[in-house]
């Protein structure tokens, strides 16, 4: 009997692991070119330099926004929204031209929803930093020669509340019924009450801490590096290459690594098991793919088309170097700034930033003798559960904001 030989295994990726070339641009920032969608915009410090807390310094900046609802009389109905770290301003609405996502929390912000925008004046603004308009890495230089690539200065989550209080004043608003934000926005939302302590009324930090742990930096440092070794990153200064030839492998990258911390064990098993895409059958290859794999895969993908990897290493740095205590004396000098309502918000089955941070975050608060309380949410999705369980994130919200004096009109 004649056997037929095997093909030779081997060990280089195999043609199916990348998408074609022309279906991954250089970034997935958005530019001026494109349609703005919902997007609003305010320059700030035209005529002076805008200082960073870590020493660098930019000029003539644009932050990008939306908006929903209108504001009362006496500017006293506004809500701040706080985006996570590949969020942006589209907190709700559409997709369309120019806006690749629908809102990201859509289901919590509208009519008759938990943030009422025949009640409440919602705002929420893309990050200093950021890629979905406000000035990042991405964006032209003032001098409009070039995109600022690696020279773009490292922001700080205090820098972005910065940037944010410059737009409440012009937008009439003095003071904040509430800021809410999850994740990257939970920093935010804490720096607000620190930072502008009489700008606020109440306080929703969701899924987040009071300084980044040693297990946080691990899991962000490792996809920054993911990034700044793909060969395509050329050192931050990718925006002139042909589509395709930019850094989304290393993005992609990045963003499966942080994907597995924003799940669970028991959603990954409950939905992919050990089912594969290419059959084993026969022979074992190294890159025939579990399900698992390929959804990985996809979420790598579909963010390397809606953002930019220089925004991602800056952002993510941004959330590293979080700790409200840094120049204040401590944390516990820092919370003693804090005096308004607020609702600590944990999800119980998170591994990235685990409910007892939030807890810990409530106890602090109450020693110092402010009303603070805590609410998890039940779910088994993990991190995101915020954005995903939205009936129980709705009842917290609802619950402080009706705990509040109505707003005036």
């Amino acid at each position: 009997m004649t056997i037929a030989p095997r093909p030779p295994v081997t060990l280089v990726p195999v043609g199916w692991r990348r998408p074609h070339a022309s279906t991954l641009p250089v970034t997935g920032a958005w530019r001026p070119s494109h349609p703005p969608a919902d997007r609003q915009f305010m320059r700030m410090a035209v005529d002076r330099p805008f200082i960073l807390e870590g020493g660098g310094q930019l000029r003539d900046l644009t932050i990008a926004f939306e908006t929903w609802g209108e504001l009362n009389a006496v500017g006293s109905n506004a809500v701040l929204v706080c985006h996570a770290l590949t969020g942006d301003a589209h907190a709700a609405g559409r997709a369309g031209p120019g806006q690749l996502t629908a809102g990201w929390w859509d289901h919590l912000i509208g009519p008759g929803r938990a943030l009422d925008t025949d009640r409440y004046f919602v705002v929420c603004a893309n990050v200093l930093g950021g890629c979905q308009g406000s000035t990042g890495p991405a964006s032209l230089r003032p001098d409009g020669t070039a995109p600022y690539g690696s020279a773009f200065p490292v922001v700080s989550v205090r820098d972005m509340v910065r940037t944010q209080a410059r737009l409440a004043d012009a937008l009439g608003v003095g003071r904040w019924r509430t800021v809410v934000g999850g994740s990257m926005g939970g920093p935010q939302v804490l720096e607000w009450g620190v930072m502008f302590p009489d700008r606020v009324a109440s306080l929703v930090p969701i899924a987040t801490c009071v300084a980044a742990t040693a297990q946080q930096i691990a899991y962000w440092s490792t996809g920054r590096r993911a990034i700044v070794l793909d060969p395509k990153w050329r050192g931050g200064d990718y925006y002139d290459a042909a589509p395709g030839d930019g850094p989304h492998a290393g993005l992609a990258l990045a963003r499966m690594i942080s994907q597995i911390t924003f799940r669970t064990d028991d959603v990954f098993t409950d939905r992919f098991g050990r089912d594969v895409v290419e059959p084993l059958a026969g022979a074992f290859e190294m890159w025939q793919r579990f399900e698992v794999e390929r959804y990985l895969e996809h979420h790598g993908d579909k963010l390397a088309r809606r953002f930019d990897a220089n925004s991602y290493l800056l952002l993510s740095k941004a959330m590293d170097l979080h700790d409200l205590g840094r120049g204040r004396g401590g944390i516990d000098a820092a919370l003693a700034r804090i005096t308004v309502p607020t609702v600590s918000v944990g999800v119980s089955s998170d591994m990235l930033y685990p409910a007892y941070q939030q807890r810990e975050l409530c106890e602090r608060l109450g020693r110092q003798g402010v009303d603070a309380r805590f609410i998890e949410i039940e779910s088994t999705h993990g991190h995101d559960g915020f954005l995903i369980d939205t009936d129980q994130m709705a009842a917290a919200l609802t619950d402080v904001l009706d705990s509040l004096e109505a707003p005036d009109g």
